[in-house]
């Protein structure tokens, strides 16, 4: 039994509870956040101990940690929890940039413990099935990637909109992008990019173009424009579109070139945060301490483009 607690009792904390419920053997043990409201009401609807501090849930026998807020604190909370002998789950983006990442591998190197950012995407089952059907009906050398997704009704009220808390398109949605185009043409060695930030202190609409070791992508992500998009991966033998949402994937097309399409479909459960819940937990059982799927390199790459996009659009947060 894989025993949680959670740092954060946000939006994607109720999602992820959804998923664990899902996952054999594990359960949540304890709970932390800012507000004792928040952890109070989480609580009450997923049991466990609500706790008062962070320290109070590090002192607690727990294993594992998902920690579920905002980017400004991921790196504390990492740090803090992994001293405290504890595995760590973090949400994207992992860290505020690839600094800060950097200090929190090195801690993950130095107590020991499994570090990894939990994006989704190349554990759903249509994108692990996707994967292996194309090694053995290949579509050629891919050398594009196009993916986006601008969502026009959240709320004012979200953290996405927030400077403080290290908001905006790029941080909360491009991160999405960056995991795709590096995941399928390898590490970024070029960026251009473009942005609106529409009276507000964060990018509200951002659009970046990079080119790759395998080739280039075309990326964007806001929250003006309704657009929630596709994802184009074109190969010298034919394409695939995972189709929308391409982050919670669940189908795809492959078009050949010989005229051929196969058409691959399969839907998720339990939110679909449950399949990295899943990797996760077998990782701590196998005493594995970096994931083979989303390694510590990707994780860097990832950061380190957004860190250059950021750049490029005069985007610094406090204490950068």
């Amino acid at each position: 039994m894989i025993k949680w607690g959670i740092i954060g009792c946000g939006r994607i904390s109720h999602r992820f509870m959804q998923g664990l419920a899902a996952v054999p053997d594990a359960e949540l043990v304890a709970s932390w956040s800012r507000r004792d409201e928040t952890v109070d009401a989480f609580v009450a609807k997923y049991g466990g101990t609500a706790c008062r501090s962070v320290e109070e849930l590090l002192a607690i026998d727990i294993d594992a940690v998902y920690i579920s807020t905002l980017p400004d604190s991921h790196a504390h909370y990492a740090i803090m929890a992994m001293q405290a002998g504890k595995d760590i789950l973090c949400e994207k983006p992992v860290t505020l940039n690839l600094i800060q990442l950097d200090e929190v591998l090195a801690v993950a190197k130095q107590t020991g413990r499994l570090f990894m950012e939990a994006m989704k995407p190349p554990f759903f089952p249509l994108y692990v099935k996707l994967k292996e059907h194309l090694e053995k009906d290949t579509i050629g050398k891919v050398g594009y990637v196009r993916a986006g997704s601008s969502v026009a009704d959240i709320s004012r009220d979200h953290p996405n909109f927030s400077y403080e808390l290290a908001g905006g398109s790029l941080m909360q949605i491009c991160i999405y992008e960056a995991f795709l185009a590096i995941d399928w043409l390898g590490e970024s060695v070029e960026i251009q990019t473009m942005a609106d930030y529409s009276g507000m202190q964060v990018d509200m609409f951002s659009i970046f173009q990079s080119k790759h070791k395998g080739g280039y992508a075309q990326m964007y992500g806001g929250f003006e424009l309704h657009g929630k998009g596709d994802a184009l991966i074109c190969g010298t033998l034919g394409h695939v579109t995972i189709h929308k949402n391409w982050w919670n994937p669940a189908k795809a097309t492959i078009s050949y070139l010989d005229g051929r399409a196969v058409v691959i479909d399969e839907p998720f459960t339990a939110g679909g945060l449950n399949y990295e819940i899943a990797h996760f937990c077998e990782l701590i059982n196998l005493g594995i301490k970096e994931s083979p799927v989303l390694p510590h390199t990707m994780s860097r790459q990832m950061i380190a483009m957004i860190d250059e996009a950021r750049r490029q659009i005069g985007l610094k947060f406090i204490g950068e």
